[in-house]
């Protein structure tokens, strides 16, 4: 059963910079697509950003693109997402979540539509405040 922890959430002001982290236990990621998704109060959950699971291409909403970058490291299990020039609109509970694509597959983007993701992690709070 794989596991995933979030870290690295906190309280930025406007223009500062986190580093979240998605650690992942269980099994290896090797064969997953992970995305960070964010929550804000009284909104839905939105998929911000995603990385492949064999080529590791990116995907970045428009509003987090040039901002945000993710990234992985299979020989640590984890998934990172730099956060740079953060804004206000930036606040919110932000999740990694993870989905298996079978090696048999045909290599294929991935996605942010959170239904489409499997495991999730609990969550870390990102707040920017002036």
């Amino acid at each position: 059963q794989l596991q995933l922890v979030e870290s690295g959430g906190g309280s930025v002001q406007p223009g500062g910079s986190l580093r979240l982290s998605c650690a992942a236990s269980g099994l290896t990621l090797d064969y997953f697509d992970i995305g960070w998704f964010r929550q804000a109060p009284g909104k839905e959950r939105e998929g911000a950003s995603c990385i492949s699971s064999r080529h590791g291409r990116t995907y970045y909403i428009d509003s987090v693109q040039g901002r945000f970058t993710i990234s992985r490291d299979n020989t640590k299990n984890t998934v990172t997402l730099q956060m740079n020039s953060l804004k206000t609109e930036d606040t919110g509970v932000y999740y990694c979540a993870a989905i298996f694509r079978p090696p048999i597959l045909p290599v294929r983007m991935c996605d942010v539509d959170p239904n489409e993701y499997r495991h999730w992690g609990q969550g870390t709070q990102v707040t920017v405040s002036s």
